[in-house]
C-alpha cells in the first residue's frame, strides 16, 4: 500500500512519483501527479525523471494556468488544473501509463464490474475516455467526461487518471486500479468474466465510503 503523505506537500509529490515507479505504474519521465494548495495547485514539472526531481522542482500554478517557476509544468497540466476546478472534493490527481491500464486503453475498452473492488471507481464501470492528443484541451474535456460520478479513468491510446481527497487515496486507487486490469486481462484468457449487477456494486460503494488507507492520528491527538 502506498506510504503516508508527508507533511511538506511539494516533498510529497516527490514521493508520490518515486512510489509509482517502485510500484511498476510508470517508467521513465511519464508520468505526473498534483496536489490542491491553497488558491491553486502543485504539479510535476515536464521531463524531469522521478530520481532526480526536487521538492523545489514542483511548479505551483494558478487555476487561470499561469505560473512564476523556472521549469514549466507537466505537459498534463490541463486536466489536472480542469479536474481540481470542476471537482472541489478531489484533493490529488496521479496519471501514469501502467500496463494493463495502458493495454485496455490501447483497445478503448472500459472495465466493467468483475470483481467488487470496481466500486472504488465510484459506479459499476471504469469509463475510457475517447482518444486525443497529450496535453490539450480536448483530451481534458475526454477525462472530466470519462471521471462523471467516477474516481478514475483510463484515456484512450495514452494511460489513466486516479484522483482521492488525498495523494495517499489517489496513489492507493490508481494501484487498485492497475491491479483489477491485471486480473481482468487474466480472467479474459481463462474464460467469460462474470459481471456482477448494478445493485450489487451500488451496495459496495456504500461500504467503500469507510475503505481505503486513512492518515494516522498523531500522538497525542
Amino acid at each position: 500500500m502506498p506510504s503516508r503523505e508527508p507533511d511538506d506537500p511539494r516533498t510529497a509529490i516527490v514521493a508520490a512519483m518515486r512510489e509509482l515507479i517502485s510500484l511498476g505504474l510508470s517508467q521513465g519521465t511519464s508520468g505526473n501527479v498534483s496536489i490542491r494548495h491553497g488558491d491553486g495547485f502543485l504539479v510535476t514539472p515536464s521531463g524531469i525523471p522521478a530520481d532526480a526531481l526536487h521538492p523545489q522542482d514542483i511548479v505551483p500554478m494558478s487555476m487561470d494556468g499561469t505560473h512564476d517557476h523556472p521549469l514549466a509544468p507537466s505537459s498534463e497540466w490541463r486536466f489536472h488544473r480542469d479536474i481540481l476546478a470542476r471537482r472541489p472534493e478531489i484533493g490529488a490527481v496521479v496519471h501514469a501509463h501502467p500496463t494493463y491500464c495502458t493495454a485496455f486503453a490501447i483497445c478503448g475498452r472500459e472495465i466493467p464490474a468483475v470483481h467488487y473492488m470496481i466500486a472504488m471507481a465510484g459506479g459499476p464501470t471504469i469509463r475510457c475516455a475517447p482518444y486525443a492528443a497529450f496535453g490539450t484541451e480536448a483530451l481534458s474535456r475526454a477525462a472530466l467526461a470519462a471521471l462523471e460520478d467516477r474516481t478514475c479513468c483510463l484515456l484512450a491510446n495514452h494511460g489513466m487518471i486516479a484522483t482521492g481527497p488525498d495523494l495517499p487515496k489517489a496513489l492507493w486507487l490508481a494501484l487498485e486500479v492497475e491491479t483489477l486490469c491485471r486480473q481482468y486481462a487474466i480472467a479474459l484468457q481463462v474464460g467469460a468474466p462474470v459481471v456482477l449487477p448494478d445493485d450489487e456494486i451500488g451496495r459496495m460503494i456504500e461500504r467503500f465510503k469507510s475503505y481505503g488507507p486513512r492518515k494516522k492520528p498523531r500522538e497525542g491527538s
